[in-house]
């Protein structure tokens, strides 16, 4: 061993307490990340604070650090007011620490004050790189590059199975006013805090497991604040979004701006019933444009059928004109035949003042082939007489 000072524990804890109570006399503003917080019975949060490499995420730093439960309800109320959650493991915080060091308990940092305006502009510095990374990547535009059925009828939803947002979105696309049926399969996922992200990861890579039975992909959530919803500016969750095989649709209740997923998502809407409307809608332009094409052919097909019926009209007055003249042409043809058959009747000669000479039943208007002894009948207007041929004397100048 050496000649210099010999410490006790104790000793040395001691000396660095006092180097260091010399060294930071006042409170310093410190920023770091936390890494774990509790809040024990009595009131007091208790933290872990570390500091991590940027790119590696290689951890740096570490301390425990405290807040007393008196200054934990003013600070807390404070910091929800403007970012809307609690603190929690994860977030990006700055505050107004006072070094402590105990020879027990070692270093320790005490919070007395926050600034919650840090946090939140923070987390919109990490969403803009995480913005810039994914558009220098090209990953912005592939999922909306996808083509959605024209009646996507099969939808995939993750949420969380509790989530008012989950329940409107249900109750309002099955119970359309329409009576169009959908069939949706829950995914569920956390969907807000340090494990959202991953969950969510989870449930897509459950659906993609399913892809052929599935048109889309809806991620839901029914609203929340800034802390709640900052899930969904997460670099790893938005490149499983925007390269995932199924067109993904957002409903995240947000008002102001829109998240990172819903940036690189296929389309996003506001609520979970705006999401329910927009599958709807669909439907109804899709039944107006069948019944409007429908009205078009009934249109068309009336029109077409009056033509029809004017030919047909036409036709009919050409066939029955036609049939006429043939009738006309027939019956003249039988006027004409009963007048000769009746000029043929012998009794109508006869009751001209003829005679009618009947040969073998035959009428003879010439006697030039007559030879004596054929027997001839003569028809008179009242009676019949037979006779015999006794001789024929043609003359030149016969009448």
């Amino acid at each position: 061993m050496d000649d210099g000072k010999l410490y006790t524990l104790y000793q040395l804890q001691s000396d660095i307490s006092e180097v260091l109570a010399e060294a930071f006399t006042d409170s310093l503003w410190v920023r770091s990340e936390v890494s774990e917080c509790s809040v024990n019975r009595s009131g007091h949060c208790y933290l872990t604070l570390v500091e991590k490499e940027e790119k590696s995420g290689r951890l740096l730093a570490k301390c425990s650090a405290v807040i007393w439960a008196q200054t934990y309800r003013i600070l807390s109320a404070h910091f929800r007011s403007v970012t809307g959650s609690d603190i929690v493991a994860g977030m990006n915080i700055l505050v107004k620490v006072q070094v402590n060091y105990s020879e027990l308990y070692g270093l320790s940092l005490n919070i007395r004050d926050i600034d919650p305006s840090f946090t939140v502009g923070n987390l919109e510095l990490e969403r803009q790189r995480t913005i810039a990374r994914l558009s220098e990547e090209g990953m912005m535009d592939i999922n909306s590059s996808l083509e959605l059925p024209a009646l996507p009828r099969s939808l995939a939803v993750i949420s969380a199975e509790t989530a008012a947002g989950y329940r409107d979105f249900i109750e309002h696309l099955h119970g359309n006013q329409y009576g169009f049926t959908f069939a949706t399969t829950l995914f569920p996922a956390p969907m807000q805090g340090a494990e959202a992200p991953s969950g969510i990861i989870a449930a897509l890579d459950t659906v993609a497991q399913r892809i052929d039975e599935f048109d889309a992909v809806l991620i839901l959530r029914g609203g929340g604040s800034v802390m709640d919803l900052v899930c969904f500016d997460d670099y790893d969750l938005a490149l499983n979004v925007a390269q995932f095989p199924l067109p993904v649709l957002t409903g995240i209740g947000h008002d102001k701006d829109y998240h990172v997923i819903d940036m690189v998502a296929w389309h996003n809407l506001k609520t979970p019933t705006a999401l329910a409307d927009f599958f709807i809608e669909m439907f109804v332009h899709e039944e107006q444009a069948v019944a409007a094409l429908i009205s078009r052919l009934k249109l068309a097909l009336k029109s077409k059928s009056h033509r029809e019926l004017a030919l047909f009209d036409n036709m009919k007055v050409r066939i029955r004109s036609a049939v006429s003249l043939k009738a006309s042409e027939a019956l003249r043809r039988v006027d004409l035949l009963q007048t000769r058959l009746i000029a043929a009747n012998p009794r109508t000669l006869i009751e001209k003042g003829y005679l009618v000479v009947l040969k073998d039943g035959r009428r003879i208007a010439t006697g030039a082939e007559l030879v004596p002894g054929e027997r001839l009948k003569v028809m008179f207007s009242d009676a019949v007489v037979e006779c015999e041929v006794v001789s024929s004397e043609i003359k030149n100048n016969a009448i």
